[in-house]
């Protein structure tokens, strides 16, 4: 198993430790986990680059390791109302759409490549700075700061997911007109 693996592994092991810590009211050792994690997804990327380690396994990996670790975090956070409801909604939602749009592919038998766009990449930064943010705002009140990153994490989550619906429909419909040409 590679290192980037390795790291994203790590990631999804830490993920039930952070909603423990969120539930036992442990929110400093909640934002060292979340921390931890954040970097173990920039190290994943740069050490499988740097390190030629670019695997399949760990391009599915990845994905699967960000949304169960923003999801949970997301979920926990709006259960005690550090993160708006609304904003939850959101993030869960365009995840929810586009492991429908992967299935709806996969079922196709149609190959989606596994490359998280810039604009996604953006998006995950910024909803895992907003779940940072919160976990702060339980010792440092950030009200302004913590309203700006979720309108600014809703609007990238939004076009996000808008971005893979788009990509989605192309697929499916070059998908289309190879049958009809067959």
């Amino acid at each position: 198993m590679s290192i980037p693996n390795i790291l994203t592994v790590m990631r999804i092991l830490l993920t039930p430790i952070f909603v423990i810590a969120i539930i036992k009211n442990a929110y400093i050792l909640a934002l060292m986990i979340f921390a931890t994690a954040a970097i173990t997804d920039a190290l994943d990327g740069l050490v499988a680059r740097y390190l030629n380690q670019r695997t399949e396994l760990g391009a599915q990996m990845d994905p699967i390791a960000d949304k169960l670790l923003l999801s949970s975090a997301y979920v926990c956070l709006a259960i005690i109302n550090q993160i708006p409801n609304w904003l939850t909604v959101i993030v869960i939602s365009r995840d929810v759409i586009i492991l429908i749009g992967m299935s709806i592919c996969y079922i196709s038998d149609i190959h989606v490549p596994i490359n998280p766009s810039f604009v996604s990449k953006v998006t995950t930064l910024f909803q895992l700075l907003t779940i940072t943010i919160a976990l702060f705002s339980e010792f440092y009140p950030l009200t302004t700061i913590m309203e700006i990153f979720c309108w600014i994490t809703a609007i990238l989550t939004i076009i996000s997911g808008l971005h893979y619906v788009f990509i989605g429909m192309k697929l499916l419909h070059e998908e289309s007109n190879n049958e009809n040409i067959k």
